[in-house]
């Protein structure tokens, strides 16, 4: 995979909290990259399951990875789209909203 995203600092205290949940954790993300799908593709679809779940910190993080690997915020933003006739458009703008916040956050940087 590409370069990744710093974790965030709550993560990184959880996991020196539980170490070995962190080590249960990387094997989990070892196992997922495994398959036909190239880097943007995981990416991409990484994020779709975390709007389609309407998880706000899953969509935090799959935008900051997605960002990281290259993926540009108009096709981020083309995933959020595709949601609305599925989610519905309140729950769309709430995902928007958080989408936002990490391309607010990753231009500060």
């Amino acid at each position: 995979m590409g370069k990744s995203a710093k974790p965030p600092k709550t993560y990184r205290l959880f996991v020196e909290s539980y170490p070995e949940l962190g080590q249960a954790w990387e094997l989990v993300r070892r196992a997922e990259v495994k398959g036909g799908l190239d880097e943007k593709s995981l990416r991409l679809v990484k994020l779709g399951i975390a709007v389609g779940g309407m998880k706000e910190g899953a969509v935090h993080s799959a935008v900051r990875k997605a960002l990281s690997a290259g993926i540009t915020v108009d096709e981020v933003g083309q995933v959020v789209a595709l949601a609305a006739s599925t989610l519905g458009f309140p729950s769309t703008v709430a995902v928007y909203s958080w989408v936002q916040e990490q391309v607010e956050s990753a231009e500060k940087d």
